[in-house]
């Protein structure tokens, strides 16, 4: 378990502003039902140059008569670099069928995706999550697969950590396979929450190297809640709980190029209010927890 915020005893030097690149995962204004275009909007408004888009909300927007090209434009307009995408290909499954039906809807989402100037999109392990016993082996096999797809379409999928899931709950096991596929661009995708929610320990979390990290998702978790009882709809704005995020930025910032923070919260008592006022807020937050790094 993620030990609560307190003194670090980290003695690395301030980190450079350009570490960090801010990002709004669209799940934040997810609640507020304004489609595809709006969320964009919304996003460039609010201040951010960067998002993370959810693919149901892309295909909704095509089902509407949108088209891909139109959609690149209006990112174009917006001023607006997608990130990542999120969706739930069930790729990881042992069922043979059910799994090749997952890997043949990875790759229409990432043709998709490249389409509209994406390179990367999320990897969870949907369909894998409520029972025991995933071979990581067999994972990594099947990680790898995708990652030869995005070989051809120049989309990543960045495996992603769920610290609800009996499988891929600890950064230790998504290393793991993502370590095992033995393809260059392999990466994990960790999110502040799902790293207390599933117990990976702090005290050793140095071990992930920053280099497999592309994209951080950030928020916070107050102190009343143990990690047995949160839930997704407990995520509140990075700095606003008892995460220890300076300590994992400290980790994970990478010289190379800057790590992506992506605000990704499901609060409720959020969706209630005006979504432009959450946008700013989340990219306030954001700049407020990293200002000591900087």
């Amino acid at each position: 378990m993620l030990p609560r915020l307190g003194k670090s005893n980290n003695t690395k030097a301030p980190l450079a502003s350009s570490s960090f690149k801010y990002c709004l995962n669209m799940a934040t204004i997810r609640g507020h039902n304004l489609g595809f275009v709006k969320e964009l909007e919304t996003a460039s408004k609010g201040g951010f140059l960067s998002v993370e888009i959810w693919i149901d909300s892309l295909q909704g927007y095509l089902d509407k008569g949108g088209t891909l090209s139109d959609a690149r434009k209006r990112l174009n307009d917006f001023g607006i670099t997608v990130e990542n995408c999120i969706g739930f290909a069930q790729w990881i499954v042992d069922d043979d069928t059910t799994r090749q039906k997952g890997i043949e809807q990875m790759k229409r989402e990432m043709d998709m995706l490249a389409q509209i100037g994406c390179k990367r999109t999320a990897a969870p392990p949907v369909g894998a999550t409520d029972t025991t016993g995933l071979d990581l082996n067999k994972a990594a096999e099947r990680y790898r697969a995708i990652l030869e797809l995005g070989d051809t379409n120049g989309v990543v999928p960045q495996l992603e950590m769920w610290g609800f899931s009996k499988n891929l709950s600890r950064a230790n096991e998504v290393m793991y396979v993502a370590m095992q596929t033995g393809h260059p661009a392999a990466r994990v995708l960790l999110d502040v929450f799902h790293l207390y929610k599933g117990g990976t320990p702090l005290d050793t979390f140095h071990m992930v190297s920053p280099s497999a990290v592309d994209i951080l998702h950030m928020n916070d978790y107050p102190a009343n809640l143990a990690a047995t009882n949160i839930t997704d709809a407990d995520r509140i704005y990075a700095g606003d709980g008892v995460a220890p995020i300076k300590r994992i930025l400290q980790i994970l910032h990478r010289q190379d190029q800057p790590l992506v923070l992506s605000t990704e919260v499901f609060n409720k008592h959020y969706y209630s209010q005006d979504a432009l006022t959450v946008t700013k807020t989340a990219l306030e937050k954001m700049k407020a927890i990293t200002a000591g790094l900087t």
